[in-house]
């Protein structure tokens, strides 16, 4: 579980291609303190460690998490959002995420706005009903307010301090991030679809 605040950039070193893709990620965090089996949020993908050494993780990514996600794409220099799980009594600071990507969002406009960046992404049709004005989405691991909503294209706005401690402030149009929309809204949409069969 995660709140989608970044905590590090970390930085694929190499990638290789076992049974498997296993992915190797430089990092400032303190690995000695990150256990074999802890779950690190690579990006939006909440990915299980299998080894670790001085300043580096690696974790493995099946070929459904490939095809799902944007991490099929990651290559040695490839810069990514990191957080570490939550821990109870940790402050909130965004909202629940669960790591599970549901999708692609693509970047259909970037628009500097003041100091801030406006984002446009579209998704697909099946999780726009997932989006709403003022809700919560995780796009590549960042918890972000949804500021409008217009069939399956939602916008938010990037504050400088956000495009400076992600790798979001770097996107530009046709780039697809990591969306995975919020848990409470997955519910209400399963609870709707059961109490309508």
């Amino acid at each position: 579980m995660f709140t989608g605040i970044v905590t590090d950039i970390g930085t694929i070193q190499a990638r290789e291609q076992r049974g498997d893709t296993r992915f190797r990620i430089q990092t400032s965090y303190d690995t000695a303190s990150i256990d074999i089996g802890a779950s690190i949020c690579c990006s939006g993908i909440c990915l299980t460690v299998i080894a670790t050494g001085a300043d580096w993780f690696d974790v493995e990514a099946s070929a459904e998490t490939l095809a799902c996600t944007n991490a099929g794409e990651w290559q040695p220099g490839r810069r990514i959002n990191l957080e570490r799980s939550l821990k109870v009594g940790d402050e909130l600071g965004g909202h629940i995420v669960s790591g599970h990507v549901d999708g692609l969002a693509e970047v259909v406009t970037a628009v500097p706005e003041g100091d801030s960046l406006r984002l446009d992404f579209r998704v697909p049709n099946a999780l726009a009903g997932f989006v709403a004005a003022k809700g919560s989405v995780a796009l590549d691991g960042v918890s972000l307010t949804v500021n409008a909503v217009q069939g399956n294209v939602f916008g938010i706005n990037l504050i400088p301090h956000t495009q400076q401690v992600t790798t979001l402030g770097k996107l530009a149009m046709g780039d697809k991030v990591n969306f995975e929309v919020d848990t409470l809204a997955r519910y209400v949409a399963r609870l709707r679809d059961w109490v309508n069969t």
